[in-house]
């Protein structure tokens, strides 16, 4: 089994041991600068703002909030790493930024970031009510000619995840894992909880010449 590159976001914070403080800070702010210019660009008739937000396990966490011209608001968050992965690697990143707040858009109505649960129960009926039916329908859906297990598991390193995988495939890595407090994350941050897992299973086809 192995586990979605996403549940080490705190990579960075580990990466960035001993680099100075003050670095480590002027990264943070052009990144967030970098990306408030590419959403202001392709939401340029809306308004546009954001912020930052430290988190003790996932480290810099990056809002951001679009109002349009009704009023509507939709907001998304991101991680650090994935953002400078973006900014580093991708050709487009502000068609990546903006594809998510779309998304939120395309859906209906506007979407505010959700309310944290505010207990252990309020966490465990979030997670067996609401995100994992809808991990285990979306990741289903995905791959309507496979059979997908998706279940529950206890992770040695990682503790509680959901995994899922491919039942054909018998030999090598065949299971992708996410810690449930990455699917929470997700899900706060109005991020698809889904996705990650669902990348991992593409990678694994691919990994076994299915894609």
């Amino acid at each position: 089994m192995t586990t979605n590159d996403v549940s080490n976001q705190n990579e960075t914070q580990e990466q960035a041991a001993g680099i100075p403080e003050e670095e480590i800070q002027r990264l943070i702010q052009a990144l967030h600068e970098n990306a408030l210019r590419a959403l202001r660009f392709k939401f340029e008739e809306d308004q546009v703002d954001g912020q930052v937000l430290n988190h003790e396990v996932y480290g810099p966490i990056f809002t951001y909030k679009v109002e349009v011209k009704d009023g509507h608001k939709y907001a998304c968050g991101f991680f650090m790493r994935e953002l400078l992965n973006t900014f580093q690697n991708n050709e487009d990143p502000a068609l990546w930024m903006s594809s998510f707040f779309l998304d939120l858009m395309d859906a209906g109505g506007e979407r505010l970031l959700p309310m944290p649960p505010q207990s252990e129960d309020e966490a465990k009926a979030l997670i067996d009510n609401i995100i994992v039916p809808y991990c285990a329908k979306t990741i289903r859906e995905e791959f309507p000619d496979e059979q997908v297990h998706v279940d529950l598991d206890l992770n040695e390193q990682h503790g509680a995840v959901l995994e899922a995988g491919f039942t054909s495939i018998s030999d090598g890595n065949n299971v992708c894992a996410l810690p449930l407090h990455m699917l929470i994350a997700h899900h706060l941050l109005n991020r698809d909880p889904a996705e990650p897992i669902i990348q991992g299973l593409y990678r694994i086809r691919e990994e076994h010449g299915l894609e």
